[in-house]
């Protein structure tokens, strides 16, 4: 088997990069429908052809370098599914509306994207999870947004920018463990450890969206009233209804495995629909005879399929539309070919010749902590994973910062603000992927608005360059 050159292994992202340039171009806001596959696909026999007929790496190491990443992903396929299930029942059940009644009643637009980025940040630090934070809270505040005349990808931002910055610090997050873990640094030494770049980039982040609201002109917008009225014409709206989302919390805080806590919210909103809301359910079960029959329909197309409502409201009707777990399964579709690539690259060495090249360009503190954050971001870029590009970093330079006589908690740091933040910025990885789909807003359109995401980096750099709290081993 040949070591790959250092040209030879960036030549299947250029061409995954080229495609994909020329395929936004041409098909905007469609890429992620096919095209994305298409372009990771060819990019996968790209690599795969030049690692068997000039690398000679056998087919076999390849197809167990996909299967080894298909095995670390199949849980986030289940996760992505129960987030569509989870998403169709408690919009009709009148959960999300309910959100969405009293986000309209109590917050004023002019602070709107400010609650929003404090509100999923909370929530996210509750429960450790920026996936299900956006499937739940994420989705409702977007579509109480754009009520108000905000536009999407604004609100995607503000949304991303708080449910991130709470995983991140969470210690119920997995990032968070991991990341801990990988560097041998104890959980809540890390979690204090971040707050030294994390403040920084949440209080810029919350200047931002504070001074936006203030100066942004959402009375464009049509008559709130007019919406409200057509949410309370349609469901019934009730306080009660957020019992659900609370029992949620308690499952996730308790550690209940994701895919369990989820599929059982998702029932539980299922179960509430046909209760609270039996005018939703009978515009859904197309006259099913029977209440049960009616009943059942009803659950199993809102947890499974499309499902549109006549609330008298054109906006709201197309707000409250619902894919169910049908609806995700471009992304399935699009997460699996990216493991197909990631394994590609990874079983070819090509990856590893990448990031040796920026270890040996390591001359200093400021250099090495930019080279982690620059190995942490080109790992989510080919592997478009935010674990791997957390495991392979941190194995990668542990041996450097203990060199170097720098504590393990300044590496489990940069892996966070390099990776963590930076994986739902890219359109293809798995994040990226997921929070597109589940706010239906593109990628390439919500990235310059996820400031949290983007400061963060920078600011771990910063603090690196100024020498604040880069504390020796004694």
């Amino acid at each position: 088997m040949k070591r790959p050159s250092l040209l030879l292994s960036f030549t299947p992202f250029v061409i995954l990069i080229a495609i994909i340039s020329f395929g936004v171009r041409m098909f905007g806001d469609e890429i992620t429908a096919g095209p994305s596959q298409i372009a990771l696909l060819f990019s996968a026999i790209v690599s795969s052809l030049i690692a068997m007929y000039y690398l000679k790496v056998p087919w076999e190491k390849i197809e167990e370098g996909m299967m080894d990443n298909l095995s670390k992903t199949g849980s986030a396929i289940f996760i992505l599914l129960m987030i569509g299930a989870l998403t169709g029942s408690w919009m009709m059940s009148g959960i999300v509306p309910t959100m969405i009644y009293y986000g309209l009643k109590l917050i004023h637009p002019s602070v709107f994207l400010l609650t929003i980025f404090i509100l999923t940040g909370c929530v996210s630090l509750m429960v450790g999870s920026s996936w299900t934070t956006i499937g739940t809270v994420g989705v409702a505040m977007l579509t109480a947004g754009q009520i108000m005349g905000y536009s999407s990808p604004w609100l995607a931002g503000a949304i991303i920018s708080g449910a991130y910055f709470g995983d991140k610090i969470s210690p119920l997050s997995d990032t968070t463990n991991l990341a801990a873990s990988i560097a041998g640094v104890e959980l809540y030494k890390h979690v204090r450890y971040m707050l030294y770049t994390t403040v920084p980039a949440i209080i810029i982040t919350a200047v931002i969206f504070g001074l936006t609201g203030l100066f942004s002109d959402v009375s464009v917008s049509a008559n709130i009233d007019l919406h409200i009225g057509a949410l309370k014409g349609t469901f019934l709206i009730s306080p009660w209804l957020l019992l659900v989302p609370a029992a949620t919390i308690y499952m996730i805080v308790k550690k209940m495995p994701p895919v369990v806590t989820l599929f059982l919210s998702a029932l539980a909103g299922a179960i509430v629909a046909c209760i609270f809301q039996p005018e939703v359910c009978s515009q859904i079960n197309q006259n099913q005879s029977g209440w049960f029959s009616g009943s059942l329909y009803s659950s199993l197309k809102m947890l499974s399929g499309e499902v549109s409502l006549n609330t008298g409201d054109t906006l709201l009707d197309s707000l409250t539309s619902t894919s169910g777990m049908a609806g995700m399964l471009d992304t399935v579709w699009l997460i699996l070919c990216v493991v197909v690539f990631g394994g590609v690259m990874q079983a070819s060495g090509m990856i590893q010749v990448i990031t040796e090249k920026l270890v040996s360009m390591i001359r200093s503190t400021v250099s090495l902590v930019s080279a982690t954050v620059g190995a942490c971001i080109f790992v989510n870029l080919t592997l478009s994973d935010q674990y791997m590009g957390i495991l392979i970093p941190g194995k990668m330079f542990s041996e450097t910062y203990k060199k170097k006589g720098l504590r393990p908690e300044l590496l489990s740091r940069t892996l966070e603000d390099g990776s963590t933040v930076t994986s739902v910025l890219i359109p293809w990885n798995t994040c990226g992927i997921v929070q597109s789909s589940v706010l239906n807003v593109a990628t390439l359109a919500y990235l310059p608005y996820c400031f949290f995401n983007l400061i963060t980096p920078i600011v771990t750099i910063i603090v690196a360059a100024i020498g604040y709290k880069i504390e020796k081993k004694n």
